[in-house]
């Protein structure tokens, strides 16, 4: 019996994704909730397993596509006679039973007698995706073609091979004499496009306020290499973000209006009681904003630790979707990268992101006499609809006086 495994619903309403690998081959064997392949969504990179027990018939879709939820994407065949698979619980969030394997079967009597050397009761040649593209390309039938692969699949070699007997339906495209190219294209997808959308709906619906400040870090650094010294922050990544964390959730805690959201269409301004504090993430699929949630309940150590394994899963590409939404204010930091300060743009649905400039030591006037001291600067955007001046103002502040005098975060640890 052979059964379509639709791409699931991947929830957070995700209508589509695109698939990245598969880890099977035609003519595979292949276990229940075995890892077939991997889809990369607008926000995170999904494993998907098997509903099926069964021998792998065919690939539908190829490595680089993006398909709607509910498209046909691999065709798995079972022994005859096999039900529906006795695991009732979905795979994945929001995924039920295929369409009926009757509609299935009766679709599959009507299949014509194959060629001679084509697998038996196939609708198509078996064949990679990569062999479908290059014959679409070369303009082969995949039907005059003997495959070599597993179980006789048709692979790109077969076709290439092929390319001294068959015509092409369509002339390639002379080569440009122009060489080097002097312009890549690159297809905007998943991350990269569901961050263009965000940034461009926040930018052009909350305005935007900046404001910033400078300060004396010098006691929070020392504090620092304090803490890397105690065993229980060993192996987490202790950085100046790790005290900035802490110093916004205290003051997000004074200054609520920033924990704040704007609903347009109730007329209200809705404030957390809660803080899920998002903290952005470069990543080589794009920028991520994952976010620990119920931070205000954490006390140093614990947030040192989230924040240290949530960056990493994000920068691994296995942030869940719940991991990346529901968020209620952002910090990121441009001092890695040795950039001075920013002017961040808001995550969707949050009044407040703040930003932290790189540390350094600079000339500065302490207790009445030039030194050398640990300096940084602080920026917070904040959305005008929702916060005053004021209280951004008092915000910012209220931050940079603990990371100035990091014992004022004691009362808070």
């Amino acid at each position: 019996m052979a059964h379509e495994f639709r791409l699931p619903d991947l929830g957070e309403g995700l209508t589509e994704a695109e698939l990245v690998s598969w880890a099977v081959d035609v003519g595979q064997t292949i276990a229940l909730n075995q890892v077939i392949g991997e889809v990369e969504t607008a926000k995170a990179l999904v494993e998907l397993p098997s509903p099926y027990a069964g021998v792998v018939e065919e690939l539908l879709v190829s490595p680089g596509t993006t398909v709607p939820v509910g498209t046909p994407i691999i065709r798995i065949t079972t022994d005859a006679g096999t039900e529906e698979p006795p695991a009732r619980t979905p795979v994945l969030v929001g995924y039920g039973p295929g369409a009926p394997a009757a509609s299935k079967r009766a679709r599959r009597k009507t299949v014509t007698a194959p060629e001679a050397g084509a697998v038996p009761d196939r609708r198509r040649p078996d064949a990679s995706p990569a062999a479908r593209a290059a014959a679409r390309e070369l303009g082969i039938d995949l039907d005059l073609i003997a495959g070599t692969g597993p179980s006789g699949a048709v692979t790109r070699s077969d076709v290439e091979a092929r390319t001294g007997s068959a015509r092409p339906d369509t002339p390639p495209a002379p080569e440009s004499p122009q060489s080097p190219e002097r312009e890549t294209r690159t297809p905007i997808r998943s991350v990269r496009k569901q961050t263009a959308d965000a940034m461009v709906r926040s930018a052009f619906t909350a305005p935007h306020v900046t404001e910033f400040v400078t300060v004396d870090v010098t006691r929070s650094m020392e504090l620092l290499d304090r803490l890397r010294e105690l065993p229980e922050f060993e192996g987490l990544s202790v950085t100046p973000l790790t005290l900035v964390a802490k110093a916004m959730v205290v003051a997000l805690r004074e200054n609520p209006s920033l924990n704040a959201s704007w609903d347009g269409e109730h007329q209200e301004i809705v404030t957390k009681h809660y803080v899920n504090l998002g903290i952005a993430a470069a990543t080589p699929r794009g920028l991520v904003v994952p976010n620990v949630k119920e931070a205000q309940t954490l006390s140093l150590l614990e947030l040192c630790r989230a924040i240290t394994e949530l960056t990493a899963t994000a920068r691994s590409g296995r942030a869940t979707p719940a991991q990346l939404t529901g968020g209620t204010a952002s910090i990121t930091n441009v001092g890695v990268f040795g950039v001075d300060a920013g002017t961040p743009i808001l995550n969707p649905g949050e009044s407040a992101i703040l930003c932290l400039g790189s540390v350094t030591r600079r000339p500065w006037v302490h207790e009445d006499e030039l030194a050398v001291r640990w300096v940084t600067t602080l920026s917070v955007s904040f959305d005008h609809r929702v916060v005053d001046g004021e209280q951004g103002s008092r915000f910012l502040a209220s931050v940079a006086g603990m990371l100035h005098d990091p014992a004022s975060l004691l009362a808070h640890l």
